[in-house]
């Protein structure tokens, strides 16, 4: 039962992809409030980052005392700070369909590093995971960065850098907070008999719910770069198939007066 509670998380996470953004909404809240209201959004934005948390997922899924998670989680947090906050104050960016893209591969590659893959499949040793993680973490921090760098920034390097690390410092706090069910979900689990007999599935579990987040960005980024095709190109997370719905609501609404 916990099995397909798991399994049904990572599924239903993997279908939000186009809820992870910077809304108008917060842009306007950006502009009406202060260095507060940034920490409010970059710790609301990681709570709402499957694609983060699924990483992390995969990366405590394995760890059994509080040092080794503090030591991956804080290398985790060192690697995506340090591109949050430099690539934003330079303005260094991306097409960030690509960036997630990359980001979903980090959760493909960890769930597959958790079932042996490189030592089964590939009859290799499993590089060094701290070192992973860390690159991995600085891809996620780029990825943040490209949403960061949405929002009213100010034009004062002063202001600038304290919103960011403002933004970041709100990333760190919805960082422990998802932990801590997470942490405690496993830890119930691993104490059951089930856990190493399922352990397998809910690694290949995450590995689709990675795949799924890969196809997603993949489709999203063909959006933005094939307008001909596509006939649209818009920067953000939406998509054209929300626009249907919305002009098919629309219609019922006006079908029923």
């Amino acid at each position: 039962m916990k099995t397909l509670l798991i399994l049904g998380a990572l599924l239903l996470l993997s279908t939000m992809a186009f809820a992870h953004g910077i809304s108008a909404a917060d842009k306007q809240a950006m502009l009406d409030g202060g260095n507060l209201k940034y920490i409010w959004l970059g710790a609301t934005h990681m709570l709402s980052g499957y694609d983060h948390l699924l990483f992390l997922f995969g990366v405590v899924f394995f760890l059994n005392t509080l040092k080794d998670i503090v030591k991956f989680v804080s290398v985790f947090t060192l690697g995506h700070s340090i591109t949050l906050i430099l690539a934003t104050f330079v303005g260094v960016n991306a097409n960030y369909y690509l960036i997630d893209a990359v980001i979903a591969i980090s959760v493909i590659y960890k769930a597959f590093d958790n079932n042996k893959g490189f030592q089964n499949y590939l009859h290799v040793k499993s590089p060094n995971l701290l070192w992973v993680v860390f690159l991995f973490g600085l891809i996620h921090g780029f990825g943040l960065s490209t949403r960061l760098q949405q929002l009213p920034l100010g034009e004062e390097s002063l202001d600038m850098l304290l919103r960011i690390i403002s933004f970041n410092i709100g990333v760190e706090f919805g960082q422990i907070i998802a932990l801590i069910p997470i942490l405690f979900i496993l830890m119930l689990w691993r104490k059951k008999e089930s856990f190493m007999q399922h352990s397998k599935v809910a690694n290949h579990a995450l590995m689709f719910a990675g795949f799924m987040l890969l196809l997603m960005q993949l489709h999203g980024y063909l959006h933005t770069t094939n307008e001909e095709e596509f006939g649209f190109n818009k920067d953000a997370h939406t998509h054209i198939h929300l626009d249907m719905k919305a002009e098919e609501s629309k219609q019922n609404i006006h079908g029923s007066l």
